[in-house]
């Protein structure tokens, strides 16, 4: 497995602290990610994006343990979860939930259903920066909206890889092309809906 340097993921980190947004690889494709909790570092992503807030983005956690720090969890959710996870040797795709009555969070981040959409990632560099910061990331796609999705680095634009306030070094070789993950939207009532396959 690719080590990746500390003082790469430390710098991310406090860029994030400061309100700044960065530029990382995620378990899928990479993402600009800020601290989820605030709300003026979301508005920059949405800006740089050239997005309407009212189309919500995505957060990742480093554990499902945390999750209801943040939203309510289904257990139609919880079932979810427990057969994606990396110990039933499963080689799929990485799944998002999106789960009802979110708190804890960005306003302008939240669905106006009140719900928001969150990945748990196993993905090594991701998942530090979530514990290094202690709050849930960002993640959206790093493209401006309506463009393709970068699915390396190299894809991505000198538009967005400027307009961030930090650009991670860990994988920026990586040419390997990745896909966005697949989105499940679980209602208080357990019903499930497939946003993206």
């Amino acid at each position: 497995m690719e080590r990746f340097d500390k003082t790469d993921l430390q710098q991310a980190v406090q860029v994030m602290r400061e309100g700044g947004i960065i530029l990382y690889p995620t378990d899928t494709v990479w993402g600009i990610g800020c601290d989820a909790t605030n709300a003026e570092a979301v508005r920059k992503i949405y800006a740089l994006k050239q997005r309407e807030d009212s189309k919500s983005m995505l957060c990742l956690l480093d554990g499902a343990g945390k999750l209801q720090g943040y939203v309510d969890v289904p257990d139609a959710a919880w079932q979810l979860l427990e057969v994606t996870t990396p110990e039933e040797g499963l080689e799929q795709r990485p799944m998002t939930i999106i789960y009802p009555n979110a708190r804890n969070l960005a306003a302008n981040l939240i669905a106006e259903d009140g719900s928001v959409g969150i990945r748990i990632t196993t993905e090594p560099f991701s998942r530090a920066l979530c514990e290094q910061l202690h709050h849930p990331i960002v993640s959206t796609s790093a493209n401006i909206s309506g463009q393709p999705t970068a699915k390396n680095f190299r894809q991505i634009s000198d538009e967005i890889k400027l307009g961030v306030d930090y650009v991670c070094q860990f994988r920026q070789h990586d040419d390997t092309e990745k896909k966005p993950s697949v989105i499940i939207k679980v209602g208080t009532s357990n019903e499930i809906t497939i946003i993206r396959k």
